[in-house]
């Protein structure tokens, strides 16, 4: 029989990669989503045939017993979040109770649909396998670079307060109960499907700039660095994580960083253009929120999982750039002609 897999957070960048990932393997694939979520509008709105919904949310733990319950997956995914770091600082609250007490409330779910009073000694074969996907923001000023999975946390943000908290009981339930649960400490990782973030805000105005829908883009720190990758390559290794004999937690990045600036010239260059005759840079309030260096050291990754990612930085920035370009340039020719894009057969 082919595995199941509950993934929350389907519809977000990751958790359309994974399912897409998932799917390919030959996975049951059953994901949740809010109340409010129109998932025919999202990134999995090609995979409705594919896969089964589940409404519920990390705040309701009602809901997700009910979710675990139905799905009776093999594997749980925890992807949803609260994602954006300066926001965490303008709702803090709703921070800290979706990416951290979510965690606890899917963890309990697990918990209760398996039967579970007490430490039981050791997983139990029928028990659902859980990732959480951490973050390196829960590094913020890390005394250490590289970072690795004993590296303290010492988050900036409550977007990283919270994610330390999910981290770490994430542990708790693994070392004390016994349960399969793994933590997948993400660091920067981008597609063509990501939110605007500061990856996403340079591709798509590189690509209003060359269709001339705009003519500067303006940034407020051209040296900081980080490490990137793609988000493609990263849900391979979240599926390697919960495949192993043993659970543990794994760094996932790259191991390299690059400047924002070094992201500026490449993807200006895709376009024929020269940064500098477009971009501007001043400090700005988000300063007050910046992590100080983060770089991954995922030897355990490449070690244990024989994972190692595939697409270069250099690629991926090109690949944002032309996904946002034809989009646009989609978009545009939609709009000249309405009623030819409308038609249908």
């Amino acid at each position: 029989m082919s595995k199941r897999a509950l993934i929350t957070g389907i519809t977000g960048q990751d958790g359309s990669y994974l399912t897409e990932y998932l799917l390919g393997l030959g996975y049951q694939v059953w994901g949740l989503v809010t109340p409010r979520a129109d998932p025919r509008a999202s990134r999995i709105g090609h995979l409705l045939a594919e896969v089964s919904l589940l409404r519920g949310d990390l705040t309701d733990a009602e809901s997700l017993v009910a979710a675990v319950d139905r799905a009776r997956p093999d594997e749980v995914y925890n992807l949803a979040a609260m994602s954006f770091v300066p926001l965490s600082w303008q709702q803090a609250e709703l921070a800290a109770d979706v990416n951290g007490m979510g965690v606890l409330r899917m963890l309990e779910a697990i918990r209760i649909v398996s039967g579970r009073d007490g430490p039981p000694g050791g997983a139990h074969p029928g028990d659902p396998r859980f990732y959480q996907a951490s973050s390196s923001e829960m590094f913020g000023n890390a005394a250490e670079t590289p970072q690795h999975e004993h590296t303290p946390p010492q988050p900036r943000s409550p977007y990283g307060a919270a994610k330390a908290y999910g981290h770490l009981l994430t542990g708790n339930y693994r070392d004390a109960l016994g349960l399969y649960a793994v933590s997948g400490i993400m660091f920067n990782h981008e597609s063509p499907r990501r939110r605007p973030g500061v990856a996403r805000k340079i591709s798509l105005a590189v690509a209003r700039i060359k269709l001339g829908h705009q003519d500067k883009l303006h940034l407020d720190r051209l040296d900081a660095r980080r490490d990137w990758g793609y988000a493609g390559d990263y849900v391979r290794a979240m599926h390697l994580a919960l495949q192993q004999d043993r659970a543990a937690d794994y760094v996932i990045g790259t191991g390299r960083t690059h400047s924002v600036r070094d992201m500026v010239r490449i993807a200006f260059d895709e376009v024929g253009l020269d940064w500098r005759d477009h971009v501007t840079s001043g400090s700005g309030p988000e300063d007050t929120v910046e992590t100080d260096l983060l770089r991954a050291d995922p030897v355990r990754a490449h070690s244990r999982l024989g994972w190692r990612p595939t697409v270069s930085f250099e690629e991926l920035v090109r690949m944002m750039v032309d996904s946002d370009l034809r989009g646009l340039t989609t978009e545009r020719g939609a709009a000249a002609h309405p009623r030819i894009a409308g038609q249908v057969g």
